[in-house]
């Protein structure tokens, strides 16, 4: 699938991950519709770059949010052809610590926005791309979630996020298949260690000790490294149903 001229919605898209592929996607002349919670960082991307994009304030564990989102995008550019699902948090807890045990309601927090919140953006982006006319090779759009290498080696206090991460990319490939007769390709991407607002709040002899855990190169991972990866899977019509690993070949230890 060529981008130019094509739209895309990118959840979690003001910032980091999502903001990065955002910048890629319409520097190859696409056109983006920016889905976060942040109001005030989402339309300020919106409106450095330009015409070609717009923001939904967009709560991705709410079906109607999601689908005013999807509706914003369609009338406003056209037909939707790509969904990149970037919003994510984090929220590391032990099972079990000095204080207690893990808190059920901060579990089923990251559960509900990582994991409930791209299934469930992704089950009404597809319907809404099942419904559209499909390109001359037959596809009608393709759909990137973002899953990470926590979901293979989960640190401990990584529970939560982990298991998100996981269902991520267990349901990767049963949703591909399912989607294939529709001409929608479903992928995932699972970063390591980047340099994301989550890092933000570390001292830099931190990020940079976390950046020389990588084998090589050993440093932390760009955005822009990620939106390049986002452009490729667009654009190579055969990559379905996987995920790719982006994390310069790290194993993550146990902390």
């Amino acid at each position: 699938m060529e981008i130019k001229n094509h739209v895309f919605l990118i959840t979690g898209g003001a910032s980091g991950l999502g903001a990065a592929t955002a910048h890629t996607l319409v520097r190859q002349g696409g056109k983006v519709l920016i889905a976060d919670c942040d109001t005030a960082g989402g339309a300020k991307l919106a409106t450095e770059l330009g015409r070609v994009a717009c923001f939904a304030e967009t709560d991705v564990t709410r079906e109607d949010s999601v689908q005013a989102a999807l509706d914003t995008a369609s009338k406003t550019f056209g037909n939707l052809r790509g969904v990149i699902n970037c919003a994510g948090i984090g929220s590391p807890e032990k099972v079990l610590s000095d204080e207690g045990p893990h808190s059920l309601a901060r579990f089923e927090k990251v559960i509900q926005v990582n994991l409930i919140g791209t299934f469930n953006v992704t089950r009404l982006a597809a319907a809404l791309m099942a419904r559209q006319e499909p390109l001359a090779s037959g596809e009608r759009g393709v759909i990137v979630n973002t899953a990470s290498v926590a979901a293979f080696e989960g640190q401990i206090g990584q529970a939560s996020y982990a298991a998100s991460k996981g269902g991520i990319v267990s349901m990767t490939l049963p949703i591909a298949r399912e989607l294939a007769k529709h001409g929608i390709r479903v992928m995932a991407i699972a970063p390591g260690i980047f340099d994301t607002p989550m890092l933000a709040g570390l001292k830099e002899e931190v990020r940079q000790s976390l950046g020389k855990q990588v084998p090589f190169p050993a440093r932390l991972g760009r955005p822009d490294e990620f939106g390049e990866l986002v452009k490729h899977i667009i654009e190579n019509e055969m990559l379905n149903g996987a995920v790719i690993r982006l994390d310069g070949a790290i194993r993550m230890a146990a902390r």
